[in-house]
């Protein structure tokens, strides 16, 4: 009977152990995209996060990935985004779910997966790893979805910037404003599909409750901070998603699990 009593005993606390063991490794999979996924190489990860579709302020995280784990590089900060919250845009992934679709006006922000493209701002440099756009006086962002220059940046001097809306120099047009003093560009709908949504932009606030037409909006020192940590040849994206869709996504797409960044 004591023997009995003891493999009785021993039996379930085995099982518990090896159900325990494989939980641990199954937490330790490996978080990277698919061979087939653009952002395969992607070694930097801007991330935002929203309650929902409706919502216009989120907090932004950032990682780093070394082999096939993401470790976060700094702590969580607040952002805002378009006024009107965020919808699904034109990046590198394929998968859409329930939810708006982005296009010209709407004053959401783009969902998705995005390579960060430029840094730009007013000064003659910044502190960054990006390449970076010294912005001229000419520049524009233009934001006309008939024009052949749709979602572009470009010199007024030599393109036809009539009727943009987007001054890059928001300082020398719009009686100093400061939003643009520092950014970067989230390469949303890079083919320029008409209507879909033009000149996506990471930029600065003005204060904490300063929604956006469709960017993604943050402190002087948190863009300072983000500017100076991201580096071109790690192959940055950036990722703006409702906390549900990226619970439902992050494993697919081979990102941080949401126990971690939410």
């Amino acid at each position: 009977m004591h023997h009995e009593h003891r493999r009785n005993f021993l039996i379930p606390w085995l099982l518990s152990a090896v159900a325990l063991y494989l939980a641990g490794c199954a937490t330790r999979a490996p978080q990277v995209p698919s061979r087939e996924s653009p952002w395969r190489d992607s070694r930097q990860l801007v991330l935002v996060t929203i309650a929902d579709w409706n919502t216009n302020r989120g907090s932004l995280r950032t990682y780093s990935r070394e082999g096939d784990r993401w470790h976060a590089a700094d702590t969580a900060q607040p952002v805002t985004i378009g006024h009107a919250g965020a919808a699904w845009g034109l990046g590198l992934n394929e998968t859409h779910g329930d939810g708006p679709i982005k296009h010209e006006g709407d004053g959401r922000s783009a969902a998705g997966v995005f390579r960060i493209g430029e840094a730009f701002g007013y000064g003659n440099r910044a502190d960054t790893g990006l390449a970076y756009r010294a912005l001229q006086a000419s520049d524009y962002c233009i934001d006309v979805d008939g024009s052949p220059s749709y979602n572009r940046i470009v010199d007024a001097n030599t393109v036809d910037a009539t009727g943009s809306s987007e001054p890059m120099r928001r300082d020398l047009h719009l009686n100093g404003d400061q939003h643009y003093r520092l950014g970067f560009v989230i390469e949303h709908n890079a083919a320029g599909k008409r209507g879909a949504g033009s000149c996506i932009f990471a930029h600065l606030w003005q204060s904490p409750t300063d929604t956006t037409a469709g960017c993604t909006a943050m402190s002087d020192a948190t863009m300072t901070h983000l500017l100076a940590w991201l580096k071109r040849e790690d192959a940055p994206i950036f990722v703006l998603l409702p906390e549900r869709e990226y619970t439902r996504l992050h494993v697919e797409w081979g990102l941080p699990p949401p126990e971690v960044q939410l």
